[in-house]
């Protein structure tokens, strides 16, 4: 059986960290593309595509050419001539306290859709078997260009894709709350799975329980939902199968080091199992058991070896 194809639509930004005017690490972040990196660790049977444009310029070759060095393919990633990759500073004061500062108003990601070459994409997005993106990746976006990415998202459906959607809320990057909520209502009318994060719902909808998410789910197209409850695991739904929710309890962890990436390094379990033909009790059940490892690292990437570990245990117990 060949390789399931994932295409991951979003952003990835140059990160500096360190003090302010002292020492700073290079490095690179962004919530879908930790998704593709865990996705390519965890799976030898997904392919995952990146989709985005970056700048043209010696750093972001060198930044793609880390990400083919993950196995995310970088095949579809354009170039712009006029627009740079994004970049934020986590500032890391005397106390260890972390600030953010963004600079990607202008940033080449923002502007994908508008790409003379981004029409050549969609044509390869149309031959995936599944395409991911996350609230980020739509709020970067103008309405325009999202209503672009919508009528091919739904061609991409037609054409026998699965669109899995996860929330991931920046209330920064949307002009009002009600703008957020239209474009979520839009997105998960397209969508075949949503991986949603409790916390971002009760902040965008409200919502008093991760029960009551799925019920407001459950009226949308989404067919499969999984909402994340933090420590206390997640809690799923296949509305076309199941009466009611089950649930999946979390990993406990001793010490929480850094929850960066926890629900990025879910995600990208999750779809490496499910693509792979898991059933979503053993996909949410390696996707607590990553992301409880992620947590108890620093940064948004966890040492590869620490991955395969999890990996070769997962494997081993299916």
């Amino acid at each position: 059986m060949s390789n399931k194809k994932v295409a991951i639509i979003g952003e990835c930004m140059f990160e500096l960290k360190g003090q302010p005017f002292g020492e700073m690490q290079h490095s690179y972040g962004g919530d879908t593309l930790n998704t593709a990196v865990y996705l390519s660790r965890m799976s030898t049977e997904v392919s995952p595509f990146y989709i985005t444009a970056v700048g043209n310029d010696a750093t972001s070759t060198q930044l793609c050419q880390r990400w083919c060095e993950e196995g995310v393919s970088t095949q579809f990633v354009l170039r712009d001539d006029n627009h740079s990759t994004g970049l934020y500073i986590i500032n890391v004061d005397a106390d260890g306290e972390r600030s953010f500062q963004y600079w990607r108003d202008n940033s080449a990601a923002k502007y994908l859709v508008q790409h003379d070459d981004f029409k050549n994409v969609l044509q390869e997005i149309m031959k995936m078997d599944a395409v991911y993106l996350s609230g980020i990746s739509l709020a970067i976006l103008n309405k325009a260009d999202r209503d672009i990415l919508f009528s091919s998202l739904k061609l991409c459906r037609q054409n026998g894709a699965e669109i899995i959607f996860d929330s991931n809320y920046r209330p920064v990057l949307w002009e009002s709350l009600e703008a957020a909520r239209s474009t979520y209502n839009k997105m998960l009318n397209l969508s075949d799975i949503a991986l949603m994060t409790f916390d971002d719902e009760q902040a965008i909808w409200g919502d008093i329980s991760p029960v009551e998410t799925l019920n407001r789910l459950q009226k949308s197209e989404v067919s499969k939902a999984v909402v994340k409850t933090g420590s206390e695991g997640c809690i799923y739904q296949n509305f076309n199968t199941d009466q009611n929710y089950r649930l999946v309890p979390g990993i406990k962890v001793n010490r929480v080091v850094d929850t960066t990436s926890a629900g990025d390094s879910f995600n990208g379990a999750f779809l490496a199992f499910y693509l792979s033909g898991q059933n979503i009790q053993s996909c949410c059940k390696a996707a607590n058991l990553l992301a409880g490892q992620v947590i108890q690292h620093k940064g948004a990437i966890i040492p590869k070896s620490v991955t395969q570990n999890v990996y070769h245990s997962l494997k081993a117990n299916l």
